[in-house]
């Protein structure tokens, strides 16, 4: 019961990393009891063979690292749930012992989230909302401005420039990769993934806002009046995520009007212009995009009540927490998943360690298995970086604790008052001075604890060095077979399936606005791919040896992928409206013509970001771009969303000819390393 209620306690305290208040973290920690509760049980009836000990072990060591994708509550408590199967799937076999382990668990459980929640509680991280509300906030200022430069037709002076630097520091801080871990919103519950959405629409208002803003010429009233209620809509959407009552945004002008085109006026160019067409649709969309936004923000801050007055609420909405946490894993099961690999990495590294610890029958295997997951990183470089320090680290407290435990001999009281002292100081400088500190204190703390439980003998010293070379060599032998390269060659690939699936659904998207049969939910693969991409980012950013993977260039290709999506979310939101009529079919025709030229542009980019010497030979390169014939230009109806559409095939173009140019760049370099 001492044994498990210290095993209870240890890795949640030493490990878990979890995001809110005190009050909520202690929740956490205690909901993680019932899981703890099976996990033991399980481990306890399969420690009987060695065989099935280690087959448990691949499954749930699999399971409970590829469950982490739903987010920083469950990827907190992860090493501890592993580790309450590893502690009872060694001998003795002891099946009659189950109910004083479960106790024992429960107790030191209730422990650790008691000190969580009383003692010394950690300060809250800074919220995520916090960021994206600054975004907001400074891109209604950005969209203020811009308004004003369409309405005057004056060109970008000083302010104007440090307007829109200042909207792009705020947008580039709400990224998720400069935010701490535990604040992402990536768990799959309404309030995360609307977070995530009202993000994507503020990156999408951007860069409609940049492409508004280089606009040079005449004045043009119609855009800036339509652009004009963008400031208000995101300056409320950020008074609702700090939490404040919003102020009443501009009356929302109606879908009738967001699609008409505008009527000739003395001061302007005519409607039929394609530049004067296009800008107002341009300023149409970045108003879409500023009520989409929020939209997400009110639901982020007043979940799915605050979604009940939405004609078309989003999808995640309208789904069951747990269908929200089907898909997210359903979304993860592909091959070039990072959550998959990691899985799979962890899952048959911790089964090969438990049987190679019984067929060599060693006597403290829990120490391998422990080091297995505390030294294993998500990439070869990572885990070869953190064995020098922790081999270090180990010898010198297994040196220290072999000559405590020959001086001092067997006096338990001592090693039971020494526990607390070391673990104070082992663990509390351990992230100040180092990993070797850490796996030092590692090792005099373990070796204090088991010198309670049995005849203390400096042999057990020496057992905790040779676990831990053992269970280091197996976590760098797992890192350099499966995915060395960790989350860099699965970066491009899954960045590259973005781009690709953002292609497809621009011809999806304009199918359905010119009637023709499309899935229920053309957008659906986009998103799927997007989460596995954004998931690859961050883990991208978070290694620290990792290969240089084009930043720059992975941000472009985001950055159009999120134009893809959130543009032609935002069409099809209009077009479920019940004014809305299919597209004449020469103009579906044309736009046609146009996805089609797009996906074929998004196709060339995808093989050339995956090829590694970055040559363009996996995709012919696309003819030069040739628009509509001006006779097809989809401009025949007012009402008809075709202007709007034309201009965001238009930008999704120019975003993939950016993307383009950031590649071609980085060619050379890339020749002359190769």
């Amino acid at each position: 019961m001492g044994l498990y209620a210290m095993f209870g306690a240890l890795p949640l305290g030493l490990f878990a990393r979890l995001p809110g208040n005190a009050r909520q973290r202690a929740g956490t920690l205690l909901s993680v009891l019932p899981a703890g509760w099976a996990l033991v049980t399980l481990g306890t009836t399969l420690a009987v063979n060695t065989w099935a000990a280690a087959g448990g072990m691949v499954v749930i060591g699999f399971a409970v690292a590829f469950c982490t994708a739903c987010g920083p509550r469950v990827s907190g408590v992860a090493p501890a749930l592993q580790l309450f199967y590893v502690l009872p799937c060694f001998p003795p076999y002891a099946p009659q012992a189950l109910v004083s382990r479960l106790i024992g668990l429960t107790i030191g459980v209730v422990l650790i989230s008691c000190a969580e929640r009383w003692m010394w509680p950690e300060a809250l991280a800074p919220a995520y909302r916090a960021a994206l509300a600054d975004a907001m906030s400074a891109l209604g200022h950005y969209a203020a401005t811009v308004a004003a430069h369409l309405s005057t037709g004056a060109r970008a002076d000083a302010s104007m420039r440090r307007c829109r630097e200042s909207a792009h520091r705020a947008v580039e801080a709400a990224r998720l990769s400069r935010v701490a871990a535990t604040e992402r919103p990536v768990a799959p519950t309404a309030h995360d993934l609307a977070l995530c959405h009202a993000r994507t629409a503020a990156r999408y208002v951007n860069g409609q806002l940049d492409r508004l803003y280089a606009v040079d010429g005449s004045p043009r009233p119609e855009a800036a009046a339509l652009l004009r209620p963008v400031a208000p809509r995101l300056h409320s959407a950020a008074a609702t995520l700090r939490g404040s009552p919003p102020q009443a945004p501009a009356a929302t002008p109606a879908p009738e009007a967001l699609g008409a085109t505008p009527r000739p006026g003395p001061t302007h160019a005519p409607p039929s212009s394609p530049g004067a067409l296009r800008q107002d649709a341009v300023a149409r969309a970045t108003a879409a995009g500023a009520e989409l936004a929020l939209l997400a923000s009110r639901i982020a801050a007043g979940g799915r009540q605050a979604a009940a007055q939405a004609d078309s609420p989003p999808w995640y909405v309208t789904t069951s927490p747990l269908a929200l946490c089907f898909r997210r894993l359903a979304a993860h099961a592909h091959r070039r998943s990072v959550h998959l690999h990691n899985a799979l990495r962890i899952g048959l590294a911790l089964g090969c360690a438990r049987a190679l610890v019984g067929l060599l029958a060693l006597s403290h295997g829990f120490w391998v298995l422990f080091a297995v997951l505390s030294l294993m990183r998500t990439s070869a470089a990572d885990t070869r970086a953190e064995l020098r320090p922790a081999f270090v680290g180990t010898a010198a407290g297994a040196v220290a604790m072999g000559l405590v435990l020959h001086g001092v001999g067997d006096v338990p009281l001592v090693y039971a008052f020494a526990l607390p002292v070391a673990m104070l100081c082992g663990f509390g400088a351990g992230p100040l001075i180092g990993p070797a500190w850490e796996q030092a204190a590692f090792t005099i703390a373990f070796v204090l604890i088991f010198t309670q439980l049995s005849v203390p003998d400096w042999h057990l010293s020496e057992q905790r060095l040779v676990d831990v070379l053992l269970g280091g060599a197996i976590g760098a032998v797992a890192s350099l077979l499966a995915w060395p390269r960790g989350s860099h060659g699965t970066l491009c690939d899954t960045v590259a399936d973005f781009l690709t699936a953002g292609g497809d659904g621009c011809r999806s998207v304009i199918a359905v606005l010119g009637g023709r049969t499309a899935p229920a939910d053309p957008l659906h693969p986009v998103r799927r791919a997007m989460l596995r991409a954004e998931a690859a980012y961050a883990q991208n950013q978070a290694e620290k040896t990792r290969p240089h993977a084009g930043d720059e260039l992975i941000e472009h290709v985001l950055t159009c992928g999120y134009h893809m999506a959130v543009g032609g979310e935002l069409l099809l939101m209009r077009h479920q409206h019940p004014h809305r009529a299919a597209l004449p079919p020469a103009t579906a025709e044309a736009l046609a013509r146009l996805a089609e030229e797009a996906a074929a542009r998004a196709r060339y980019a995808a093989a050339d970001l995956r090829s590694a010497a970055g040559r363009r030979s996996e995709a012919a390169a696309p003819a030069a771009f040739t628009r509509p014939d001006p006779t097809h230009r989809p401009t025949a109806r007012a009402g008809e969303p075709a202007p709007d559409a034309e201009a965001w095939l238009a930008g999704v173009l120019q975003d993939l000819a950016r993307t383009l140019d950031v590649t071609d760049r980085r060619q050379p370099r890339r020749e002359t390393r190769d």
